[in-house]
């Protein structure tokens, strides 16, 4: 009988500190990044070890434009680039990203020692375009004042809901990512009475009840974000978000990142709060709340990254190509690839 396959520290408990890192890939810095990926679950397990009794662990993802500068062979079958939405009144981004690595720990100072770690290994190889230190916030709470995470699934549940299952078998124990960072603007929001948050998020903001469906408002984050498949059974991610701010830069709000076995599941939520479900009827949350960063991401297995699979071949040089001038990497660009999601 062969061994389950170990994924991921994709679903873990919440932890007090975490730190998001995206970055691109330079060109020629392939080797590097493959070598780095195989040694991800090593800095992993040297810091947890010097961080006596602290904790800390990482999830390591790639991005659809890197898949093919450094793995040979099958791909994951859902990973693509993100698709832009541009509805009546909110745009959500697609920007760049070939790595993503989010650290999650006890105190930042572990978090930061393993993005240190990583950073040293991709000296010359890589750019960092997004870097985002979460923290949590009082009683579980986003900046907003609700509590974040309340319809994530526990359990065995949530592993299904955030995990590849044998329906691909060549990336079973991996799991597809979608992470944005939201701007909050406190202001308008905090200038608004509670009883008002309360309709734009589908529930009460002291004791977290979720409204009733007579009540609850079409255009609430909790209506649109209630996925459910073609015989009515409901749809799971699993979240992680976060809290993060910066006085310096006037910027605060919440990093989202959600896991899924299938990323349409994310991605219908994401049309239903930009679009709307129906087209026009988006989610009042994003008065208040703007998308200045998007990305997908596949975290394949530790398997995978313990044992990864060949490098693609490079073609043969020819004289044209020596005097041809160098083209940059494809995957530091941003294009649109479009698939169909649950409906």
């Amino acid at each position: 009988m062969p061994e389950p396959v170990q994924p991921q520290p994709v679903v873990t408990g919440l932890t007090t500190a975490a730190l998001f890192l995206v970055l691109t890939i330079d060109e020629g810095g392939e080797d590097a990044a493959r070598d780095l990926l195989a040694d991800v679950s090593t800095i992993e397990r040297v810091v947890d070890f010097r961080a006596v009794g602290i904790g800390v662990n990482v999830v390591a993802g790639i991005g659809s434009q890197a898949w093919d500068r450094l793995f040979a062979g099958e791909r994951p079958a859902h990973l693509h680039v993100l698709e832009e939405l541009h509805g009546d009144k909110h745009h959500m981004p697609s920007t760049p990203g070939d790595l993503l690595f989010h650290i999650r720990g006890a105190q930042q100072n572990v978090c930061f020692e393993v993005a240190r770690q990583i950073m040293n290994q991709l000296d010359g190889a890589a750019t960092v375009v997004d870097e985002v230190y979460g923290f949590q916030s009082f009683g579980h709470r986003n900046l907003l004042g609700f509590m974040d995470g309340t319809e994530n699934p526990t359990g065995i549940e949530a592993f299904g809901a955030a995990l590849v299952g044998e329906d691909e078998p060549d990336f079973t124990g991996g799991s597809y990512v979608i992470v944005q960072k939201y701007r909050h603007d406190m202001k308008a929001w905090d200038d608004i009475s509670t009883e008002e948050q309360e309709r734009v998020m589908g529930r009460s903001k002291i004791d977290d009840i979720e409204m009733s469906d007579d009540v609850k408002p079409a255009n609430s984050h909790i209506a649109l974000n209630d996925i459910e498949d073609e015989n009515g059974e409901g749809l799971d991610i699993l979240r992680a978000n976060m809290p993060f701010g910066s006085f310096k830069d006037g910027e605060m709000g919440t990093y989202f990142i959600g896991y899924a076995a299938d990323p349409a599941v994310t991605e219908q939520m994401l049309e239903n709060m930009f679009i709307g479900d129906p087209p026009g009827n988006y989610d009042r949350l994003l008065d208040f709340s703007t998308a200045i960063t998007g990305g997908l991401f596949f975290a394949p297995s530790k398997d995978f990254l313990d044992d990864l699979p060949p490098a693609p071949e490079q073609p043969e040089e020819t004289d044209d190509d020596m005097q041809a001038p160098p083209v940059k990497a494809g995957s530091l660009a941003i294009g649109s690839l479009k698939r169909s999601v649950l409906r």
